[in-house]
C-alpha cells in the first residue's frame, strides 16, 4: 500500500524553476539499496513526491525522504494501479506545483521500461526532467554469479531480449511470436527479461535461431536480494524447469557453463541445480 494514500499538499510550495528539473526518472537498480548510485540517493532524499513501480523494494524505498509522498503505481501483470496516461498526468501535475518529483523504476529506467513515452509526455507538457540511470538487473545477476555476460574466446556481444510476444510475425519460426531476432550467433549471450512461465516457447524460439539444444541457461529470480533464487539448465532441459517467482530473468549462453559460475553456499543460492 502506498505510505500516503492522498497526495500531501505542502503549506507553501516551493516556486518552480524553469532551469531546474523538476522530475527524475530514476532507476531503483535491481533491489539491492546498496546498488543504487550516489546520484539516486541523493534525489530521493530530497524528494517531495515518488511514484514507484511495484518492482521497487521496501529496501529502496526506505531511501526516500520521509517526508516525501510515496504512490505506488506500478503496472505488473493484472490489474493495473494506474495507466500510463495517469502516470503522466500525475508526474506533470505534481511538477506544475513546484514540487520535486520522483519518477522510481526497476533497474533501469531507459531499458525495457517506460521512460522513452514518459519522456515525451514531459517534454510535450514543457516540464524540465533528468535521466537518472540505475544498474540493470542483468548486470546484478551476473555479479552475484561471479561472471561477465561478454569473454574473450567465449562470448563477443550481449542481446537483451523480452519474453514478451508481439501481435503478429509472420516468420514462421518457432516462437515467431516472440519480438526477437532471426538468428543468434552460438558466441552471443542472451538475457530475456520477463521471461514469464512459458519455457517451452522461449526453448524453441532459441532452438529455431540456431542455439544447440546444450547451451547453459540460467534461471535467476530477485536478481541481488536476500530472496534471490536461481536454476542452471540448458536449452533442452528448459521447459522442465521449475518455476520460480517473479520478477526474473534468463540468461542463455556459454558464459553461465557450470565451469564458470561462482562456487557458492546453498544458503547463498537458495535454488541451485543442474539439468545434465
Amino acid at each position: 500500500l502506498p505510505r500516503n494514500p492522498n497526495p500531501v499538499a505542502l503549506p507553501q510550495p516551493p516556486i518552480p524553476d524553469s532551469c531546474f528539473p523538476r522530475v527524475y526518472l530514476v532507476g531503483a537498480g535491481p533491489g539491492d539499496p546498496e546498488l543504487l548510485t550516489l546520484k539516486a540517493l541523493d534525489v530521493l532524499g530530497r524528494a517531495d513526491v515518488v511514484l514507484h513501480d511495484d518492482l521497487v523494494t521496501p529496501q529502496v524505498l526506505a531511501k526516500v525522504s520521509p517526508k516525501a509522498s510515496v504512490f505506488r503505481v506500478g503496472k505488473r501483470c493484472g490489474p493495473k494501479r494506474a495507466s500510463q496516461e495517469e502516470i503522466h498526468a500525475l508526474m506533470v501535475a505534481y511538477a506544475r506545483g513546484g514540487l520535486r518529483v520522483v519518477r522510481l523504476q526497476g533497474g533501469d529506467p531507459v531499458i525495457f521500461g517506460r521512460a522513452g513515452e514518459e519522456v515525451r509526455a514531459l517534454r510535450e507538457a514543457g516540464v524540465d526532467f533528468e535521466i537518472v540511470p540505475g544498474v540493470t538487473s542483468p548486470l546484478g545477476a551476473a555479479a552475484r554469479a561471479g561472471i561477465a555476460l561478454t569473454e574473450r574466446g567465449v562470448a563477443s556481444s550481449v542481446i537483451f531480449l523480452t519474453g514478451h510476444p508481439r501481435v503478429h510475425d509472420p516468420s514462421g519460426l518457432a516462437g515467431s511470436d516472440l519480438a526477437w531476432p532471426s538468428s543468434i550467433r552460438p558466441d552471443t549471450t542472451v538475457v530475456i527479461y520477463m521471461p514469464g512461465d512459458d519455457y517451452a516457447l522461449l526453448a524453441g524460439g532459441l532452438s529455431a535461431r540456431g542455439l544447440d539444444p546444450e547451451t547453459p541457461c540460467l534461471i535467476v529470480s530477485s536478481a541481488s536480494t536476500a530472496c534471490e533464487q536461481v536454476h542452471l539448465s540448458t536449452v533442452r532441459e528448459l521447459p522442465r524447469a521449475p518455476q520460480l517467482p517473479s520478477p526474473k530473468l534468463l540468461i542463455v549462453g556459454q558464459v553461465v557453463a557450470p565451469d564458470r559460475l561462482r562456487q557458492r553456499e546453498e544458503s547463498a543460492w537458495a535454488y541451485l541445480s543442474t539439468a545434465v
